[in-house]
């Protein structure tokens, strides 16, 4: 065992409602029925906060994130009392990043100075597509036209780092259209891109009715590779398998997630991990899924829907299914600081991994090769017990 040194620290604040449950989603998302109970919900994250507050004594925190569900049907006004609660209790980095998540379909004149004023720097749009057809497969609130006035009301309220999201190998979609949707998205100039492809995920509605039309592996595969070359032309490096940001305006946020970083996670269904450099733990904790299960418990025992320690010898593991997407792959002395674990114990699947042409060494380092990238899953596989 190596000493387990606590990496930076994030925060995760789930706002669970949204308009409508769009039928590809297995994010834990209710569609809004009736008037929102904001004010209890604010009320209970911060309750639930306080419950979590010994796990983190003394460390700041670096960013924070508010996920959905649609966070952008909170008013300012909330936002900003969750994030003085968040600030009076947390220790916040000077500069941290704080990304709220936006469906266009929300969006409205005057918001986005009352969410820049609360704390927000950071605005992460689902646009999905600018296809109008395409949206309307998707189940999308929104159409293109409101996508792009969504954004340049954010830019036109002084908030310049923005993230779209971008589907990929949608219904009835072709190259072209998926290099139009990506020319339309650099278009707007935001400082960062997702760029990911329609799966279906068990527990939605079209795992259960896959829509028709879907492109076949091939054509993903280089609808990708094309939109990967567009984006990098425009000046979007790709840093993950499915982020690409223009030159330091990647997400900080979701890299600490992916370097194996901690984050305390609040709201209904949130998750966090914690590791403790004293103990040598590391523990995933999480809360409770159903939004009223979820105000009813808030801050008490029955509030914590788990909380377990990862065993060391799933370590390697849950630290691959992370580092590994990344196109810097990751250094092995921090292999050994954030999983607790001598590097002796990933030997064997390293070597195999190089053997096959997914990973290279150099420097210390382990970096996934094109080919590597290309089997993100394979790879990580490996490493599972």
């Amino acid at each position: 065992m190596s000493a387990l040194v606590p990496p930076p620290l994030s925060l995760y604040i789930h706002i669970p409602w949204c308009v409508k449950k769009c039928p590809y989603c297995d994010f834990n998302s209710h569609g809004q029925s009736g008037a929102l109970p904001v004010d209890d919900y604010v009320a209970a994250l911060v309750r639930d906060l306080e419950q979590d507050l010994p796990q983190v004594w003394g460390r700041p925190v670096h960013s924070v994130f508010f996920g959905g569900g649609t966070p952008s049907l909170f008013p300012p006004e909330a936002i900003g009392a969750i994030l003085d609660a968040c600030s009076a209790r947390l220790t916040f980095h000077p500069g941290a990043e704080i990304t709220m998540e936006c469906n266009p379909g929300t969006a409205e004149h005057g918001r986005f100075e009352g969410y820049r004023a609360a704390g927000v720097n950071r605005v992460s749009f689902g646009i999905q597509s600018f296809d109008d057809v395409c949206l309307q497969r998707l189940g999308r609130i929104h159409d293109s036209a409101e996508a792009e006035r969504a954004v340049k009301l954010a830019q036109d309220a002084g908030l310049d780092n923005l993230n779209l999201d971008l589907m990929y190998a949608l219904p009835g979609q072709d190259l072209a259209m998926a290099l139009h949707d990506v020319e339309r998205a650099i278009a707007l100039q935001p400082t960062h891109l997702s760029h990911y492809q329609l799966t279906m995920e068990p527990n939605t509605q079209f795992f259960a009715r896959p829509p028709q039309g879907l492109p076949d592996e091939d054509t993903a595969w280089d609808i990708q590779e094309h939109c990967i070359e567009a984006m990098a032309a425009a000046g979007y490096a790709q840093y993950e398998v499915s982020a690409y940001a223009r030159p330091g305006r990647q997400c900080a946020h979701n890299l600490n997630y992916w370097r194996f970083g901690d984050y305390l996670g609040i709201g209904a269904g949130a998750h966090g991990k914690i590791s403790t450099g004293a103990t040598g733990e590391i523990r995933r904790r999480w809360k409770p899924k159903n939004p009223r299960d979820y105000l009813a418990t808030a801050g008490t025992a029955a509030g914590i829907g788990g909380d377990d320690p990862i065993a060391p010898e799933n370590r390697p593991f849950d630290y691959m299914l992370n580092a590994l997407r990344l196109v810097e792959g990751f250094s092995l002395a921090d292999f050994e600081a954030r999983t607790g674990l001598d590097r002796a114990v990933i030997a064997g699947e390293l070597a195999e991994a190089a053997r096959r042409g997914w990973l290279e060494a150099a420097g210390g380092r382990i970096v996934p090769t094109e080919l590597g990238r290309r089997f993100t899953n394979d790879v990580i596989g490996l490493f599972l017990k």
